[in-house]
């Protein structure tokens, strides 16, 4: 089975009319949600310097649903991904619009993971080398793919802090995903849709939430994306495929899961709530180097990129194909793994080593200054 040209006109199609809803229905959100009081007042921990409007998960919602509605299949399982984004946005919408208790917003997160698992979007089996396929009972598979799809979900909450930051995070990711579902022998055309029309409702998006914003994503948008970029792996890439492919959505969304993982450690070392807002994260150690918000942005968006790529390369450059190892595939490959693990070496550096660094520094010149 392959993807025809039709299919991927489909796709464009998708991703087009995605990018053209959300452009034109998130300033009148914007709009609503002035009127609602939906609004991110400046404070301490916040980055705005004027009130600014947010619920914008709203536009990227019926930005994704109007497309999925012409465009996809409405198999079961469809419908089961359709309905869990819908509970998704309502949960962080409630918490936009009058604040949820941390259990709540989990209890509500948990509900909306659920629900695509319940329709049978959820791992499987897979195909481990030299064992061979291994099917996963429900005990087992159900529960991973719920925090699978929870944990996605306050990844990318986690990661906006910065205007635009989630939503060319989500499209780097999306478009990845689309790429990457095409390529499967047999092709995932209805993941590579979804992926696509994602892709397009986050551009849209930026349209309005590059910095400066004008509005804001919110939960609502935060838990949808994020909702949406931890189904489609299960519901393609690795319903079926082989444990290898664990790897892709893994590198893909490996700057979301790398930021998470820092705070949450760091958190929990200190005795601090895991729930609690901080200026923890990758952006904030950024602005707190000295970069902008719009440089900031670009060095994770690039971070992301280079991640991606490595993703792809993995996937369309096969060092080892028909039994015989190919010398100059294997070169670019590994080229391309030097390359994203040096990005990350490089930035892990820059937020820490250097931060660690130039603290010792400060401590020297303070010493004769106190001995004075």
């Amino acid at each position: 089975m392959f993807s025809t040209l039709a299919d991927h006109l489909e796709i464009v199609w998708g991703a087009l009319v995605a990018l053209v809803v959300v452009v034109l229905l998130t300033p009148a959100v914007g709009g609503m949600a002035r009127r609602l009081g939906a609004v991110d007042q400046p404070e301490a921990r916040r980055l705005n310097r004027h009130p600014i409007p947010r619920l914008g998960g709203l536009a990227l919602f019926l930005g994704i649903f109007v497309p999925a509605l012409a465009f996809l299949d409405l198999s079961h399982q469809a419908r089961g991904l359709l309905l869990g984004a819908a509970v998704a946005t309502t949960v962080g919408a409630v918490d936009d619009f009058r604040g949820l208790a941390w259990w709540e917003k989990l209890a509500g997160q948990v509900t909306a993971a659920s629900i695509p698992v319940g329709f049978g979007i959820w791992v499987h089996r897979f195909t481990f080398p030299i064992v061979g396929i291994h099917v996963l009972p429900k005990w087992i598979g159900m529960p991973v793919s719920v925090f699978w799809i929870v944990a996605i979900m306050n990844m990318v909450n986690f990661l906006d802090g910065l205007d635009g930051l989630a939503a060319g995070v989500s499209a780097i990711s999306a478009f990845t995903f689309a790429l990457i579902a095409l390529s499967l022998p047999r092709p995932e055309v209805q993941s590579s849709l979804l992926s696509a029309i994602v892709l397009g409702a986050a551009l849209g998006f930026l349209r309005h939430n590059f910095y400066p914003a004008r509005i804001f994503m919110g939960d609502s948008g935060a838990l949808l994306l994020g909702f949406v970029l931890a189904v489609i792996p299960l519901q393609g890439l690795l319903k079926t495929a082989s444990i290898v492919t664990l790897f892709f959505p893994l590198l893909v969304l490996a700057v979301p899961i790398v930021d998470t993982t820092f705070v949450v450690a760091r958190r929990l070392k200190h005795g601090e709530k895991v729930f609690v807002a901080d200026q923890a994260h990758l952006h904030y150690r950024f602005l707190r180097r000295g970069f902008s918000q719009v440089r900031a942005t670009v060095y994770i968006w690039a971070w992301c990129g280079v991640l991606a790529a490595a993703a792809l390369g993995t996937r369309f450059i096969r060092p080892h194909a028909h039994g015989e190892w190919h010398l100059w595939r294997t070169v670019a490959s590994a080229a391309l793994g030097l390359v994203a693990l040096a990005a990350s070496v490089y930035m892990v550096y820059l937020l820490e080593i250097v931060k660690l660094a130039s603290l010792r520094v400060r401590r020297r010149q303070e010493k004769p200054s106190r001995a004075a």
